[in-house]
């Protein structure tokens, strides 16, 4: 069989199972984008680089499959990268194909040169800089297994654009590349960890992103009802626990309930399964789960006792482990530690003024129009920490949002990922005024599409959680976090073609279900009051039961 590099590629793509790939076409990949126009594969061709980033992202949250995407050299793969060390925060399987200069002039400073290989580095699970066609039938299969195996993630393979032109005979295609399978627990170790939980009074499940890659959900389930124990998400892990299940209170943190930091605080055993212990969780550390000892499960060893030493671990496949470890642990309802955590939910419930035009019930509200199906992507801002409070994420990969990297303007192009991964579910874009602006040519992509995709931005006219910082803890300084301009969005929407509303305070609630429950695009500009704040906040650097409640003082 005769091939290019370029239409090797793509072809091993499609072998992989890859049927859409979003980027943007330069000189330096040209090649492979002359092998893809005769291809079956599906191309979108997004505005920025970044989106098509994110959009393999929004694939791969949304099904737990690895994506791929597309850029030229140069000011292309540069501006891939945030999306690319977004994944690599939040473990997402992307495998990212950049154009290169030729090999000759590589090293020479030539147009759109840049050392790609070199500043991905720090931001990939693993890199490749591809000399020749022949080295794709090793390299494209690795880079698959590198992305879904362990902890997932990013991977980049730079390609020279000779290499792409080269004329290469194969004998025969390599196999598609696939996970290893997963490292399990020792028997021994699992065994302790069993008497651990059935010593304990007061454990606590601690639940993260790591559970759902594992697809631990049902395991995590069953061993909170079989042993009374209650369990507290990271930001990551929403979705686990069903919202109105009697044993899950919600997310912890600096905006998580303060009935979930007070469990924490109050628990003598952590159960932490799938979690890096991320500060946005922890807040200060030494004050963390200052009274229980720690069993901590994770695909990644590097990450058990980088922050909290556990008094045992294992680092293993989080779901494995969870079905010999249930298989291990007694029936135990622990009645006065249900009791306990009854009373804490009582008291301090996450509550939401009466304003029918706080944030909150705004969240609510679309929740409640929103068909039941509907996946939502989240931005960064206050939306982002309202929606994590109050939309009822009733399964995992449903809620998609930057963890770890916290990146404006992933909304957007992630649901357009989801969308095409999903083209029968509805995806409702929750996002700031300030995150929109971030990615907003990505409109023209999504009317291009037809995608069915909801915008409701969240427009208070700020930086809302940039403002917050500074009224509670700069003197009410307000620098740089106020916008002059104030868009108009649905006019803007309008002129890329998608149908634009704007909604003012009070709500018109029939107009709201009418446009999120019509077919196709649409964009809704939503005005929230400004000065509104997310409570409760932990202040950077305390401690979770030291939140600030509201404007009128701390707990």
């Amino acid at each position: 069989m005769k091939f290019t590099g370029a239409s090797l590629l793509i072809e091993l793509l499609q072998r992989q199972g890859v049927r859409i790939v979003a980027g943007i076409p330069g000189g330096a990949n040209l090649p492979l984008y002359d092998a893809l126009g005769q291809s079956a594969l599906r191309h979108v061709l997004v505005r920025h680089e970044q989106a098509a980033g994110f959009l393999a992202q929004g694939m791969a949250r949304s099904t737990g499959a690895a994506a791929a995407c597309f850029a030229t050299s140069g000011p292309g793969a540069v501006n891939l990268l945030t999306a690319i060390a977004d994944a690599k925060l939040d473990s997402i399987p992307v495998v990212a194909v950049t154009g290169q200069v030729s090999s000759a002039l590589i090293g020479t400073d030539a147009f759109q040169e840049v050392d790609t290989y070199g500043m991905s580095i720090p931001i990939t699970k693993h890199n490749f800089l591809v000399r020749s066609a022949a080295e794709l039938l090793e390299v494209l299969p690795e880079a698959f297994r590198v992305a879904l195996s362990g902890r997932q993630g990013p991977v980049l393979i730079d390609m020279p654009k000779d290499a792409q032109q080269e004329q290469v005979e194969v004998d025969g295609l390599p196999e598609p590349g696939a996970a290893d399978a997963p490292p399990e627990a020792d028997g021994a170790v699992l065994a302790a960890m069993a008497r651990m939980i059935a010593a304990a009074e007061r454990p606590l499940l601690y639940v993260g992103g790591g559970v759902v890659a594992s697809e631990a959900e049902a395991e995590v389930r069953a061993l909170s009802a079989a042993c009374g124990i209650p369990v507290v998400s990271t930001l990551m892990g929403l979705g686990i626990m069903a919202p109105d299940d009697p044993l899950g209170l919600g997310m912890l943190g600096m905006h998580g309930s303060l009935a979930a930091n007070l469990a924490v605080d109050r628990a003598d055993l952590l159960v932490a399964l799938g979690v890096r212990f991320d500060d946005r969780a922890t807040g200060s550390v030494a004050e963390f789960a200052p009274r229980a000892r720690v069993i901590h499960l994770d695909i990644d060893e590097a990450e058990i006792g980088k922050i909290r030493r556990p008094d045992i671990s294992a680092g293993c496949d989080v779901k494995g482990a969870l079905r010999r470890l249930n298989k291990l642990v007694g029936q135990t309802p622990r009645p006065v530690w249900r009791a306990e955590i009854e009373a804490l939910r009582a008291e301090h419930h996450l509550a939401i003024p009466d304003e029918a035009s706080h944030p909150g019930n705004l969240v609510k509200t679309i929740a409640a129009l929103a068909p039941g199906s509907a996946i939502v992507s989240v931005d960064v801002g206050q939306h982002q920490m309202w929606a994590a409070q109050w939309w009822p994420v009733r399964r995992t990969r449903s809620f998609l949002t930057s963890g770890g990297l916290g990146t404006m303007g992933f909304a957007l192009p992630t649901a357009m990922g989801a969308a095409l991964a999903h083209p029968e579910v509805p995806v409702i874009v929750l996002t700031g005024d300030g995150s929109l602006l971030m990615n907003i040519q990505e409109l023209a992509t999504i009317a291009e599409n037809g995608l069915n995709i909801k915008i409701c931005v969240f427009n208070n006219g700020s930086l809302g959680l940039v403002r917050q910082q500074q009224e509670l803890f700069y003197g009410a300084r307000y620098v740089a976090s106020r916008f002059g301009a104030r868009p108009d969005f649905a006019a803007i929407s309008r002129g890329f073609g998608i149908p634009g509303y704007g909604f003012a305070i009070p709500y018109d609630e029939a107009a709201l279900a009418q446009v999120l429950k019509g077919e196709g695009p649409a964009l809704l500009d939503i005005e929230v009051p400004e000065a509104e704040n997310v409570y409760p906040m932990v202040p950077p650097g305390k401690s979770n039961v030291d939140a600030i409640l509201s404007q009128r003082g701390n707990s």
